[in-house]
């Protein structure tokens, strides 16, 4: 009769339930976004509204607010540090402006007005290590969600108030590393900016946390696995999340499976039958050029279904195009275009026109940086140069430079641009202005396939397989 085991489940569901009801979880939830001295953002506030509500209804006492000065957000955080105490999970989600400045976080309340980077450090900001660490230090799981990686509103007046010049100003936010009971979750990777959404709609990041994170019966490392690889598709991987865990234990938001439902859902020993989530993974990334995504991969599901399709798509991708089609990448560039660092100013200096924007798009897509050449340089088109600066072991900042330009420009890009302008023709002319240097003639490549990068003289290959990690390393 199947009359007992229906009846050991419901028990069950109702001991998980139970269980679920008596743990003590606080969450903080903010929304930044009505600046007064930057251009504000339409979303944030909506964003934290509902996350707020969706957290409420799995449990969490919530300390909200949204549109909050530095004093306001000084107030709730003192407030949630005090109900954190103790705790069995502690959530913090903020959405809203925050800056990276040598390698430190900091969230931005509406009233901040940064001029330096004394200014941060005296307190115009939050820095969001010292926060974490005093309002959630003690609660047993810590989980922590920033959808905060939109260009620094505020780089250019540091950079340029800085006495030296030397100040590290990034564009996103940097790497964090979480310490044990703790995830960690960014909207995108490190140095990389991401998309707020249509006005009045939540961002791609927080519309993926509401649809999986309460999910019932789903493992929080599960559900951020879901909300990674639909923000990879819903933006055309033109965003991808990044994140670091050291959970040591399972962690559900909305109750546990019953045990019955876990074991029809375990496949028997030996077998190798892929989730869905896994499926759901690999299909979003499996036709990918880039290692990172792939390795992002493994590093979730290291003896998953498609490891070999993986470790055989990187190595391919890996080792680029056959050796008489390939050079050195540092050959002949300026050893100067490793440090100097790039921004509005210097990009403004080179004086590319509209033509001249749509070569350097279609040479990004050519290298396997895809973006549309539209000749204007958007969000989408400063992250993938960001990605490109990265990769070559540029400074990163999604801004070019006149050396970083020239380098491109001397680049073998795997397949050759659309001609639709004549400086993209490959005739024998003399040099623009801005275009000291022509392209080298290549021959024809396979679509989308990468060149060799060669040596790595400024940690370029720290960035493969690395500088996303994978969403849950």
């Amino acid at each position: 009769m199947r009359y007992p085991t229906l009846i050991l489940s419901a028990i069950c569901l109702v001991l998980t339930a139970g269980a679920a009801s008596a743990e003590k979880r606080v969450a903080f939830v903010v929304g930044n976004g009505a600046y007064k001295n930057v251009a504000p953002l339409p979303n944030p506030s909506v964003d934290a509204k509902a996350i707020a509500a969706t957290l409420r209804n799995v449990g969490f006492e919530v300390v909200e607010g949204s549109n909050l000065t530095r004093d306001k957000m000084t107030e709730r955080l003192l407030d949630f540090g005090k109900k954190a105490q103790g705790a069995d999970v502690a959530l913090f989600f903020y959405a809203g402006h925050g800056i990276a400045i040598s390698g430190t976080n900091y969230l931005l309340p509406i009233d901040a007005d940064i001029k330096s980077e004394m200014d941060v450090k005296l307190g115009a900001a939050i820095n969001i290590d010292l926060t974490l660490e005093q309002t959630m230090g003690d609660a047993k799981v810590k989980l922590v969600f920033l959808d905060a990686c939109r260009d620094n509103p505020f780089a250019a007046k540091i950079k340029s108030n800085s006495a030296t010049r030397s100040v590290n100003v990034q564009t996103g936010l940097a790497e964090m590393k979480s310490g044990e009971g703790t995830l960690i979750a960014f909207a995108t990777g490190p140095g990389q900016t991401a998309l707020d959404g249509q006005e009045g709609n939540n961002s791609p990041f927080t519309r993926a946390l509401l649809a999986n994170l309460t999910q019932p019966g789903v493992e929080i490392q599960q559900a951020m696995t879901k909300v990674r690889a639909q923000v990879n598709e819903e933006t055309n991987k033109g965003q991808l999340p990044w994140g670091h865990t050291n959970l040591i234990g399972t962690v559900y938001l909305n109750g546990a499976p019953a045990p019955g439902a876990m074991a029809a859902a375990t496949p028997a020993a030996g077998a190798s039958q892929a989730s869905d989530v896994e499926l759901e993974f690999w299909r979003s990334i499996k036709e990918s050029n880039k290692p990172e995504e792939l390795n992002a991969y493994l590093s979730n599901y290291p003896n998953g279904q498609f490891r070999s399709l993986a470790l055989s798509r990187i190595a391919s991708l890996e080792s680029g195009p056959k050796p008489d089609a390939t050079r050195n990448l540092s050959a002949g560039i300026d050893p100067a275009t490793f440090k100097e660092e790039a921004n509005q100013t210097t990009e403004d200096q080179i004086g590319l026109d509209k033509g001249q924007r749509r070569d350097v798009q279609r040479r990004l897509t050519g290298l396997g940086f895809d973006t549309k050449a539209t000749g204007q340089f958007d969000q989408a088109t400063r992250g993938v140069i960001t990605r490109w600066q990265a990769a070559r072991g540029y400074p990163k900042s999604g801004y070019l430079n006149k050396l970083q330009h020239k380098a491109l420009l001397t680049e073998i890009v795997a397949a050759a641009p659309t001609a639709s302008s004549d400086e993209e023709r490959p005739k024998r002319r003399a040099p623009s202005a801005s275009q000291a240097q022509s392209q080298p003639q290549a021959q024809p490549q396979p679509q989308r396939q990468h060149s060799n990068p060669g040596p790595d003289p400024a940690g370029a290959g720290r960035f493969i397989g690395g500088v996303v990690g994978g969403m849950l390393r």
